[in-house]
This record gives structure tokens, sequence and C-alpha cells, in this order.
């Protein structure tokens, strides 16, 4: 059994308008929301436009048990922007924790799944997306946090 999809760590919504959307969140109770950063932070990055990544932006929730994560794709042609335009907001795709990120994709590979964007922080650390949304209905994303010096 693959075991990398067991600790679901967030939910990330692709939206239109990301200050409407944490309004919204925000009268129904969910927040505060922070940002999430930049892809600087990356030295590997591996996606379809390294422009269109820098011009996205993501803010995120820490409720109870899970994050929240709302996602304003670049207008430029990115998944998440094809998704929105396709099928509108909604779920792109649910992230879970790996403590290692190399062995857990490795896995992720020898059990036939496929990879369309990943990035690594210089200790190894980062994100991959899988390309299960055909298959699963929603993107399933691994990812590894920064590790502590």
């Amino acid at each position: 059994m693959l075991d990398i999809f067991r600790k679901l760590h967030h939910v990330c919504i692709v939206v239109h308008d990301i200050q409407k959307a944490m309004r919204y969140y925000e009268s129904v109770g969910i927040g505060p929301w922070y940002s999430w950063g930049s892809f600087d932070q990356f030295t590997e990055l591996d996606v379809e436009d390294v422009q269109a990544q820098h011009e996205t932006i993501y803010m995120c929730a820490d409720i109870d048990n899970i994050q929240i994560q709302l996602c304003q794709p670049s207008l430029r042609k990115t998944p998440k922007r094809n998704f929105l335009d396709e099928h509108g907001e909604g779920v792109f795709h649910l992230g879970f924790v790996v403590e290692d990120l190399d062995q857990a994709e490795a896995a992720g590979r020898a059990a036939g799944l496929t990879t369309f964007e990943r990035g690594r922080r210089a200790d190894r650390s980062g994100f991959i997306y899988f390309d299960t949304a055909a298959q699963a209905g929603v993107t399933l994303e691994i990812r590894a946090n920064k590790r502590s010096r």
C-alpha cells in the first residue's frame, strides 16, 4: 500500500479574487490569513512557467486540524489557471506531509504516478504535484516542510 497520502496538511482552493474570498471566509470565522511566501526560496523549480509561479498569490489560514490555502493564479497559463478557467473556483489539490520528499516521490513514481510540478529547497524540503485529477477528481500533492537547523 502506498503510504505517502496519510497525513493531510492542507486543502488548496483556487479563486478569481483572493481578497473577496478571504473576506467571505473571515465572515464565517475562518482566518486569520497570512501570505504563504514566495518561490524564491526554491533552489530547484520544475514548473510550466516560472514567471507565472511568481505571480500566483497564496494565502493560508491555520484552523484546528488543517490548513486552508487560497490561490489566485497568475493570468498566464498554469495548471491552476487552466483549472480555474475550465472548472471555476474550487478545490485544486489536497496537500499531504511526508518526512522525506525524495523517498516519497520515488514511492509515488514506483506506484505509477507521474508529476507535473515540483520544487525543492536546499535542505531537500519542498513540494510535488502528482497528475491524479483524472483518476482522483483532485490533484494530490506531497510536501516536506523546511527542516529546523
